[in-house]
Parts: structure tokens; C-alpha cells; sequence
């Protein structure tokens, strides 16, 4: 089967639903979906006692709503549509789960529900069968392409887009600007923004920023950024300039104290050899950590964080793992960006990913923890890989940059970071991507 024909019959439901483009599917329709499934879980949620009660394999949940994934509703043929929602169980766990629904807009039925993730963790996957059906895929054993994972090489334009806010002061934002290097080869091709702007050098990592000066003028304006985009699947490698000694210091929300030294001695006691020590914390940080993006705190890439509540998402995975390589010994350093669709050549990219890369008998080892935790099949090869389908937006934690925000060093950069008249207002930005066909 040729690559192009794999990739357009591996299109898969919720998973792959985060890899399809709302674009292509009317606002008033997406909205409508929103709608009609947020409607329908508050009605239940009302008949249930203040709780979305579904029943799945004998057992009873008890729901509360977190959050519609707007970026994964679709519409699936006339009259059948599909969302996926995040729901928190009373036990705090977080399950992402599948709806269809039928019927027109305003007139819309919920006629399945399928328990996809818990934790982020996927029960199933989906694959399309010889007769454009769909197909249940259990995720141990599935085909990695299905999992998210192209290797060898990848090529495609990656699409960013930022839409300012109101504001009515003056505002400076920086955004990353991704760069060539041995395993990507990154052109911006196009750029439109409201105000013109400076390129400014961050010399301890070396990434380069976009830095913006703005006016009320702005307000609601976009900043639209395309670059084309090479990748290379990366495994272990050695590295042109051996700057392995600054990945031993701490980062502010990634301390190498007492408290990080006592629990990676335990881990790694009786281990020899780097890679062995390594590969101990990297299965340590998968039993220890959940993938719950609930609550407070979560996302902000805090070791102690992690470290003391036992969830997050991948920025504390990696940060949490950071800590514990670094109280060892043990060189390990942040990267940021986007880990691009597989199943799809055109599709929305749902926010930022991060990984991590520790030194180890003379290379550099690219490591993705909490996809690990999420498929468990590919444990062993985020323990050395990462796949082609990625983009790299920046790399380390508390960026310093002149001129640079009056909060101080940036804990990381993929999203904008915006402060109008000094104070920060949070921006997601819109990524989508699209290959050649």
C-alpha cells in the first residue's frame, strides 16, 4: 500500500478526530454540535442530580463536565455528527468520551456513547474497513501510524495563527520562531500581522522569537504565520556542540533538591550505566503520573507539582522526569511544539506537545513520556524516538530575552506571551497543518 493510500484509510474517529480540520465544516454547523451535545448533557446532568450518569461495562459513572473538544466536532454524513467531551468522574479521573449524535441542527439525539480515554489514556482506536465502515482497534498492537507515529521523514506546511484580543493600552507580545537544525528544516513562507516585527536572539538555547510592539489599533487583529516544514525521526544521536553540563542546572519549576535526589537515588540503586538509570526514571514517571488535565496547577511544566499531586500533563510528565534525571547526574533538556497528525494530510493540531532529550554514553536520547503512558505498545520506542511528525517551536525553560517581559524569564515558549500595559493575557493560537497529497 502506498503511503499516500495509508494515510487517507487510517482515519480514525476521536483520535482522529483530533486530526481533522473544523475548516472545512460551517461555524453555525460546529456550533450547532456544541450545542446540541452541551444541551444534552445538561439535561441528563439535571434528571441525574447534578451528574452526567452513564452506565459502561456494568458500572455506573458519575460525570461532571469539563470541556467540549471544539476542535474535534465533525460532521460525519447528512444528519450524523460526532463530539468528544471530557467529563471528571467523582474519583477525580478524567474520561474522554465519544458521542454520535443524529438529526439537524437545533434537533439534534445522542444515539451512542463510547468511554475512548481514560486519563488520556485510549481504550480503543479506530480504523476504516474494506467497505468504508469503521472498525473498533484494540491500541496494544495496533499498526504505530494508528498511534500517531510516522517515522522515517515527513514533510508539510504548518499553520499558526494567534487572534489578539481587545485591548485598549499598549502590548508586547513574543512568539517562537521555529528553526532549522540537523532533524527539521523550517521556512517561514508567509507571515501577516498587524504591526511589524523584530527577530530577537535567546543565546542560552539559542532560539530565535518574534517580538511585536501593538496598539489598541490591533485589537482582534491575527498574527497568520505558514512555514514549510522537513522532518526527520530522531533517535540517539551526538550532538555538533557538547553543551551536555548546562542540562545539569536547574530550571525555577524544575529544581535538582534533596527532595528530587532522594527519590531518584532509590529508583536508580543498583542500576549501572546511564541508560539503564534513564530508562528506570522514564518507567518511574509512567506508573507514578496521571495524564489529567483537571484542576489547578497542571500545565505549568512544575516539577514539584507533579512530583506531590501525581498528575498533568506532558510538560509536567517531562519536567517532573527533568528533576529526577538531572538530582542523578544525569544531563536532560525541554523542547516544545507540535506533534503533527498521522492518519490525516490536512487537519487542526489540538495545542502544544513537549518532550525531552537526556545524555547518555556520548549522545543525546530523544524521549516522549506521557505518550508512552498513553499508548503502552510504544513504550519502548519513545525510550529513544521520536517520530517524524513533529515540530520543533523552542527549546528550554525560563527564556531570557531583551527586550523581554516585565514577569520576567519565560517559562516556555509555544504560545504567545502577550502583556498589554505589563500585564499578561493568556492567547491560545489555531495550529493546523497540511501535507502534499
Amino acid at each position: 500500500m502506498s503511503r499516500k493510500r495509508m494515510v487517507i484509510t487510517s482515519i480514525v474517529l476521536c483520535f482522529m478526530f483530533s486530526e481533522i480540520s473544523t475548516a472545512a465544516i460551517p461555524n453555525v454547523v460546529t456550533g450547532d454540535i456544541q450545542t446540541g451535545i452541551e444541551t444534552y448533557i445538561e439535561d441528563q446532568s439535571n434528571l441525574g442530580g447534578g451528574y452526567f450518569r452513564l452506565i459502561s461495562g456494568g458500572t455506573e459513572y458519575l460525570f461532571k463536565l469539563v470541556r467540549v473538544h471544539t476542535e474535534y466536532l465533525a460532521t460525519l454524513g447528512p444528519g450524523r455528527h460526532f463530539a468528544c467531551v471530557d467529563l471528571v468522574n467523582t474519583d477525580g479521573d478524567v474520561y474522554d468520551v465519544d458521542f454520535f449524535l443524529s438529526g439537524d441542527p437545533g434537533n439534534m439525539t445522542v444515539t451512542e456513547t463510547t468511554l475512548h480515554k481514560l486519563n488520556g489514556i485510549p481504550f480503543y482506536t479506530w480504523e476504516q474497513n474494506a467497505e468504508g465502515g469503521w472498525d473498533k482497534v484494540p491500541v496494544e498492537g495496533a499498526r504505530p501510524e494508528l498511534l500517531g507515529v510516522i517515522k522515517g521523514t515527513d514533510e508539510f506546511e504548518f499553520f499558526y495563527i494567534a487572534k489578539l484580543p481587545i485591548f485598549t493600552d499598549v502590548a508586547r507580545m513574543w512568539i517562537p520562531l521555529p528553526q532549522t537544525d540537523e532533524f527539521q528544516t523550517v521556512e517561514m513562507t508567509n507571515i501577516d500581522s498587524p504591526k511589524e516585527y523584530r527577530v530577537l536572539d535567546e543565546t542560552k538555547h539559542g532560539n530565535k522569537i518574534l517580538y511585536f510592539e501593538l496598539g489598541p489599533e490591533d485589537s482582534e487583529k491575527t498574527v497568520d504565520i505558514t512555514y514549510k516544514v522537513k522532518r526527520l525521526e530522531k533517535s540517539g544521536y551526538r550532538s555538533k556542540t557538547e553543551d551536555w553540563q548546562k542540562s545539569l542546572e536547574p530550571d525555577q519549576l524544575v529544581p535538582t533538591n534533596e527532595k528530587f535526589q532522594d527519590i531518584a537515588e532509590d529508583i536508580v540503586a543498583g542500576k549501572k550505566g546511564d541508560l539503564v538509570r534513564a530508562r528506570a526514571l522514564y518507567d518511574h514517571v509512567i506508573d507514578k503520573i496521571k495524564y489529567i488535565k483537571h484542576g489547578e496547577g497542571w500545565g505549568k511544566g512544575d516539577a514539584v507539582y507533579a512530583c506531590d499531586i501525581g498528575t498533568g500533563n506532558c510538560t509536567d510528565y517531562h519536567s517532573y522526569f527533568i528533576s529526577l534525571a538531572r538530582s542523578v547526574g544525569i544531563p536532560a533538556r525541554f523542547a516544545i511544539g507540535a506533534a503533527i497528525p498521522s492518519g490525516r494530510n490536512d487537519a487542526g493540531v489540538d495545542g502544544y506537545h513537549c518532550w525531552v532529550e537526556f545524555y547518555a554514553d556520548g549522545k543525546w536520547w530523544p524521549i516522549d513520556i506521557s505518550e508512552a503512558d498513553k499508548y503502552t505498545s510504544l513504550s519502548t520506542y519513545y525510550f529513544g524516538h521520536h517520530p517524524a511528525n513533529r515540530l520543533e517551536l523552542s527549546r528550554g525553560r525560563d527564556l531570557v530575552l531583551d527586550p523581554g517581559p516585565k514577569s520576567g524569564p519565560i517559562n516556555f515558549l509555544a504560545y504567545p506571551v502577550l502583556e498589554v500595559d505589563g500585564s499578561s493575557v493568556k492567547i491560545k493560537p489555531k495550529f493546523s497543518f497540511k501535507r502534499e497529497d
